[in-house]
């Protein structure tokens, strides 16, 4: 007979328990998901269906006019849609790049330099983040206006250079993903502090500015207020304010729904692009910047 042998699990068994599955928490986070996408999956959905379908065929059901919708919108006022779309993409891209570049700076100086008043407009800062974007619009356009740039592009791009939010993010990663040793460094090698922003920095900073240029753009992008208070001239509006036209306009012409629903498709393709281009960046690691200086 062979002799029983106790092992240190079965002298505890406490200590070894199956696993369970945390139900609760994934069906969150699946409910979260489903409320989520469906109004995607409808969109694209919807975009499919012709003017006799949209409204008279299952929801969910998949149409037969997807390329129809997309020659009517194409064509309509000559293109006009692709205008609103172009100008969206300098206003978050441009808007974007600025705010990211100024809260570089911005954040690199709060970050790794000791100076009379910095905490004071760190919380000056904090204090902007706090304040809704909405509450400045019309302060903006009051501005702006005095200065004969209303109605402009510089109308949608000066507003978006300053991100309080932004240079807030960048002075933490700075802070965190800078050593001062490797400054100190490059002083005493003789580096300018330009050269060190520019070549040491900025490199290690990277992924948090990703952050910065990635909030900025989806927030310019969607943004609705802004432009409808500065805009008057439909030849620049985003694609947020030309849709918003075009659905006004369905009230009396029901035909230009499916041009709406066609437009809303084809405006969240840019953000997809976006963040499937950009997301390999977040994997960078922190330090890279340096070693490739």
């Amino acid at each position: 007979m062979t002799p029983l042998t106790l092992t240190a699990t079965d002298a505890r068994p406490g200590l070894t328990k199956p696993k369970r599955t945390a139900w609760v928490p994934t069906l969150v986070l699946i409910l979260g998901s489903l409320y989520c996408l469906i109004p995607v999956v409808w969109v694209v959905i919807a975009a499919s269906k012709g003017r006799s379908e949209l409204f008279s065929t299952f929801t969910f059901a998949p149409g037969t006019g997807f390329a129809a919708n997309f020659k009517e919108l194409s064509t309509y006022r000559d293109g006009i849609y692709w205008q609103w779309m172009a100008n969206s993409l300098l206003y978050a891209g441009g808007g974007a790049l600025l705010s990211a570049a100024v809260s570089a700076g911005g954040g690199y100086a709060l970050g790794r330099f000791a100076f009379k008043g910095r905490e004071f407009i760190f919380k000056l800062m904090l204090a902007g983040v706090l304040v809704p974007s909405i509450v400045l619009t019309v302060p903006q356009y009051l501005l702006l206006s005095k200065l004969g740039l209303a109605d402009s592009y510089w109308s949608m791009l000066l507003p978006s250079i300053l991100s309080p939010y932004g240079v807030y993010l960048v002075r933490i990663y700075a802070a965190a993903a800078v050593p001062g040793e490797l400054l100190e460094a490059a002083r005493m090698d003789g580096a300018s502090e330009w050269r060190i922003f520019s070549r040491i920095a900025v490199p290690m900073m990277m992924p948090g500015l990703i952050t910065v240029f990635l909030f900025q753009f989806v927030g310019i992008w969607n943004n609705f207020l802004l432009p409808y208070v500065m805009l008057a001239d439909d030849t620049k509006f985003p694609i947020t304010l030309g849709l918003y036209t075009l659905l006004t306009q369905g009230a009396s012409q029901p035909a230009l729904y499916t041009l709406v629903i066609m437009g809303c498709f084809l405006a969240i393709l840019p953000l997809i692009a976006l963040f499937l281009v950009i997301q390999r960046f977040w994997s960078l690691d922190l330090l890279s910047g340096s070693v490739k200086a």
